[in-house]
């Protein structure tokens, strides 16, 4: 079952990573970019096909993503006699260097989108509003007066619209166990005062039981699942940014994230759970990726997008050398990250 576990997550990742990649591929191509390489995989060259481009196409070891080598994508990096001056990626026009940087991120999304079309068309289109169902007796949710078809507008002053925003909020850190519902009920606007049960686990971890579960309907149909696709992506990109949000603020800690070891234990229970859940997951993944991707930190895509954006401002362009030290420093800095939250990942494990 690990192996299988394995594989599954190393093609999961590398589908996301390549389409990701192939974003910046295509785009960089179609502007006139000198492309050394486009590459399946990474590591040691398996396989290697010069096209009639002049690009080299390679197939390597290992099946995790692929990449895309550009010529000058922060300066002019190799000798302009061999390589026309104007086929550097950072001497092309401005709104040329930013979407190339931006297509990754664009192509996660689209990938994201299209895979929750064709799950809400295959399994049906679950609904998205925090409707309650069933609420469990003696429990929190009980005690505080919730009841099966309150619709939860906000939580402790967090306004949430879909299930996906109401888990989040609900797992924020918060020190009086007092949680303020505001939920519409018969056309009335009600507030509630809930104080889920604490238990901790294993490891040490509070975990915290409100005892309600969520009402679900399903539709049906091109039109429904199309509908479903658009707002289920837009509700998770909210989610996943609250969650960067409070990673800062300190109501969401470092230790929760998940590095590859928390990601093959989730793969682990998609498979568990069927081809639908594995097929979101995939849809979960890319967004997380796009999104991460997107940010305005050095190293990342959105941290490159930054600089450009700097240099529009002030109307020249920024010191290469300023600009290859911060994403060297960030890049650092995000293993040592990684680092950090794969050893709490094996802890958990």
């Amino acid at each position: 079952m690990w192996f299988i576990t394995l594989i599954l997550l190393i093609f999961i990742l590398g589908l996301i990573i390549l389409v990701h990649e192939f974003g910046h591929f295509i785009t960089a191509k179609k502007a006139g970019v000198h492309i050394y390489e486009f590459s399946i995989g990474m590591g040691p060259l398996v396989k290697s096909h010069k096209g009639r481009d002049g690009i080299n196409y390679n197939l390597r070891a290992l099946p995790i993503g692929g990449f895309v080598s550009m010529a000058g994508e922060v300066y002019e990096d190799d000798d302009t006699k061999t390589i026309k001056k104007e086929d550097f990626m950072c001497n092309k026009k401005w709104w040329q260097r930013v979407i190339i940087l931006a297509a990754g991120v664009i192509n996660n999304f689209i990938l994201a989108i299209l895979i929750l079309f064709l799950m809400a068309l295959i399994w049906g289109a679950n609904s998205l509003e925090p409707r309650v169902g069933t609420i469990l007796a003696s429990s929190g949710a009980a005690t505080g007066g919730l009841q099966a078809d309150d619709l939860i507008l906000s939580i402790n002053g967090h306004n949430v619209s879909t299930w996906d925003q109401t888990q989040i909020v609900l797992y924020l850190k918060n020190e009086s166990n007092i949680y303020e519902f505001e939920v519409e009920r018969d056309g009335e606007v009600i507030t509630l005062e809930l104080e889920p049960d604490v238990t901790k686990t294993e490891s040490g971890e509070e975990q915290k039981t409100f005892g309600f579960g969520i009402k679900q309907t399903e539709e049906r149909g091109l039109w429904a699942s199309l509908k479903y696709a658009f707002a289920r992506f837009w509700s998770l990109i909210s989610t996943m940014w609250l969650t960067v949000i409070n990673l800062f603020t300190g109501k969401i800690s470092l230790s929760s994230l998940s590095g590859p070891v928390g990601i093959y234990q989730v793969v682990g229970q998609s498979l568990s759970m069927g081809a639908a859940q594995i097929v979101y997951l995939v849809a979960f993944l890319s967004i997380n990726v796009g999104l991460i991707n997107i940010l305005p930190i050095p190293a990342f895509d959105g941290g490159r997008i930054l600089f450009l954006i700097i240099e529009k401002i002030k109307g020249s362009p920024i010191n290469a050398k300023f600009e290859n030290a911060c994403h060297m420093v960030f890049f650092f800095l995000i293993i040592l990250l990684m680092i950090y939250i794969t050893v709490f990942d094996i802890i958990r494990f």
